[in-house]
């Protein structure tokens, strides 16, 4: 109890003290509002960015396996030179495991492509279109917002129609219902049977939905050369309910090192990926980020704390007659510590709270600006507060030290020398 009532009127000493100097507290709390603001803020947006890129990896499926040319990661046995020989994912191969995989529940053969379309005086050059096999809706997750995705006739017939998405809908309709109408794609009419549910901005997406064409594969092999080495194709696998990835992965590496003969003693000239690799790949990078948001922000919060040292010191000048009469009187070492304690960490967390108060409004900016998912989270406004309360602490036990160490004689003849 004892304590408490020290802790109380050590607070309120405090309190009395800010309020008197208005123009040194400003200078004081400006340096750490700016120091917490700084580190806090990088970790806001370095928790948006890893939420993200680890939402849009989850989003892939942990049971899908995504065969390609080029592998995700890279291990030192594989060699660029040689990865750029390989023969691009083909039709065959997705026949090889359509045909001999019994441990597969779907899968879909997407080649990507680039091509101008238009809508009367409206176009876009070099759109990316994904010209798909059927089941790529059973393999990958979107939503069709307005019309409808393909019927089994369209893929397998060819038929000239195309899924949209968001922002190209927008780009090339402006205001208008895209379904039903016509473009002209690589100078063939296509007509628009649907439009898929725009992704938004709201995080860092590892695809472009909104910005990608959809067409059956029977229809884009029209224009696109799908036996060209260079192509840009990708299998996608889905594996059957209680079949392991792994499992999945041995038996689709076994069936296409079959369908492309490859001898025993060859290595595979084909990709298997999987969400896992990516998120692993990932996991030293945001070490990475963290440690220099680390380093970056501790200069910041650094300087802050020199200002608040700087600025008890000068304050336990200006108090030195007082400090004395207070030891004359029977404080203790430890009050006149506590005492001056409370008032660094008190504008220090006051400082840390502006600073948090800043980057939440911040955030609610860019959210409504540019449409981001970005949210000032629990944790990073604890970190904030103790951040402060420690600096406060570390700034502040030099000065507070100085002045409980005083002779009360001197420093009450201080104020009369």
């Amino acid at each position: 109890m004892k304590f408490l009532k020290l802790l109380k009127e050590s607070i309120i000493l405090a309190l009395g003290s800010v309020m008197v100097n208005k123009l040194r507290t400003f200078l004081t709390l400006s340096g750490i509002t700016i120091g917490i603001f700084s580190i806090i803020s990088v970790f806001t947006v370095l928790d948006w960015m890893e939420k993200s890129i680890r939402d849009s990896i989850n989003s892939m499926g942990s049971n899908v396996l995504y065969i390609q040319k080029y592998p995700w990661t890279v291990g030192t046995s594989i060699k660029w030179w040689d990865i750029i020989r390989w023969p691009a994912v083909s039709l065959e191969d997705y026949q090889a495991i359509s045909g001999r995989s019994t441990r597969t529940e779907a899968l879909s053969l997407v080649v990507g492509h680039s091509a101008n379309m238009s809508y009367r005086n409206n176009s876009t050059g070099g759109a990316p279109i994904a010209a798909v096999t059927d089941n790529l809706e059973k393999v990958i997750s979107f939503e069709v917002e307005k019309g409808r995705y393909f019927s089994p006739y369209e893929y397998f017939s060819g038929s000239n129609v195309a899924v949209l998405g968001a922002e190209t809908a927008e780009r090339l309709f402006r205001e208008e219902d895209p379904v039903g109408k016509e473009i002209k794609l690589q100078g063939r009419k296509v007509r628009i049977i649907g439009v898929l549910k725009k992704e938004g901005e709201g995080g860092i997406s590892l695809s472009n939905l909104d910005q990608l064409t959809i067409i059956p594969l029977n229809f884009g092999r029209n224009f696109i050369n799908l036996r060209s080495r260079f192509l840009s194709t990708q299998l996608i696998v889905r594996a059957k309910p209680g079949i392991d990835v792994q499992e999945l992965s041995d038996e689709a590496v076994m069936i296409l090192r079959s369908a492309r003969r490859l001898k025993p003693a060859e290595p595979e000239n084909f990709s298997v990926n999987t969400p896992t690799m990516l998120s692993q790949g990932f996991d030293p990078v945001f070490t990475g980020i963290n440690i220099g948001g680390w380093l970056i922000g501790g200069f910041s919060i650094l300087v802050g704390g020199f200002g608040i040292a700087n600025i008890m010191f000068v304050s336990v000048k200006e108090r030195t007659n007082i400090i004395g009469i207070q030891k004359a009187l029977g404080a203790k070492r430890s009050f006149i510590l506590q005492q001056f304690l409370a008032e660094s960490v008190l504008l220090s967390v006051t400082g840390g709270i502006f600073g948090i108060i800043l980057i939440f409004t911040g955030t609610i900016a860019v959210n409504y600006l540019y449409e981001l998912n970005m949210h000032l989270t629990f944790s990073n406004i604890l970190l904030a507060i103790t951040i402060s309360g420690v600096i406060g602490i570390i700034a502040g036990y030099a000065p507070a030290y100085s002045a409980a160490r005083m002779n009360p004689v001197d420093a009450i003849g201080y104020s009369f020398s």
